[in-house]
């Protein structure tokens, strides 16, 4: 097989694991009230710019083991981002659930402004960046040829999945998973069985934020740059991962954003990575148009 061919599926696979994750915010927001949280690739930015400020932080007071530094980072970026998730949807959401379907989708922009512009104004408007963390390469020889696999690369995909199964297991296995799930299949009823709706949505936008965390650190450790217009394209791409997978189920976020990343990937490395974008874009157009419920999603059913 051409190892051009076996290379982008490896990089695509770690693109598209970590699109999955910041897909995950977008479907299990849609899915409990039926909205898209459009400032959720800010929050996703904000992570990154906190997680370089974790790692500087770490290593001015002299750590530098890989696994601890990582660590810290991870829990000081998802504590600190699940706090702007949490205080998103007590003040873009909360206030208007009650309201048209128009009036949040409007406060969630102007908060996606205000995350844009206040990261700009604090950090500055430059690109900023981190050095590289994990060193190395695995190379796998085909014939006259070979593919490599970063060992960051490695971790990205691992850790990835690691956040994906354990999301998994939260959502299917435990109380609050249970009450994530009767919310969503029906609020009000949920509500009178008992079930604090308003706290569960509180839950939710706090997990889609602590995903998004997680692919900051993940991203930013892949690439080594960011800046405060981050959030845009790629919340953008994940949310297109969000709609091929089936907007609303967590294994189409999953699998959609697997199939973007790869699809992206093979598109650069074929074609011209010049128009990745415009291709990422034009699919979600596609998918719009003849598959608007996704791959994994079900075609909505009005209820007479």
């Amino acid at each position: 097989m051409d190892p051009i061919f076996l290379q982008q599926v490896v990089n695509g696979l770690t693109l598209g694991s970590v699109y999955g994750l910041i897909a995950i915010g977008y479907t299990m927001v849609y899915g409990i009230i039926g909205m898209i949280n459009v400032a959720h690739g800010d929050v996703y930015m904000i992570s990154a710019y906190l997680a370089a400020i974790s790692l500087a932080l770490l290593s001015f007071f002299g750590l530098h083991s890989f696994p601890l530094l990582i660590l810290g980072t991870l829990v000081f970026t998802i504590v600190v981002t699940s706090v702007y998730g949490f205080v998103i949807e007590r003040i873009a959401y909360k206030p208007l659930r009650n309201s048209t379907r128009l009036a949040p989708l409007i406060s969630a922009i102007g908060i996606s402004l205000i995350l844009q512009n206040y990261t700009q104004i604090s950090q500055g408007a430059r690109q900023q960046g981190i050095p590289t963390l994990l060193e190395g390469a695995w190379r796998i020889d085909i014939g006259d040829s070979f593919i490599q696999i970063t060992y960051t690369k490695i971790f990205i995909l691992l850790a990835a999945f690691a956040g994906m199964a354990i999301l998994t297991y939260i959502i299917k296995f435990t109380t609050l998973g249970r009450m994530c799930r009767a919310t969503q299949q029906d609020r009000k009823m949920a509500s009178i069985l008992g079930i604090n709706t308003d706290r569960v949505i509180s839950y939710v936008f706090i997990i889609g934020a602590a995903m998004a965390a997680l692919a900051g650190v993940l991203i930013t450790m892949n690439y080594g740059t960011f800046d405060f217009y981050a959030g845009f394209i790629i919340g953008i791409k994940a949310f297109t991962a969000a709609v091929l997978g089936g907007i609303g189920s967590l294994p189409g976020a999953m699998l959609g954003g697997l199939v973007l990343g790869v699809a992206e990937s093979q598109f650069s490395g074929m074609i011209n990575s010049d128009y990745k974008d415009v291709f990422s874009f034009g699919l979600l157009v596609v998918i719009l148009i003849f598959r608007p419920q996704g791959l994994l999603g079900r075609p909505l059913v009005t209820k007479v």
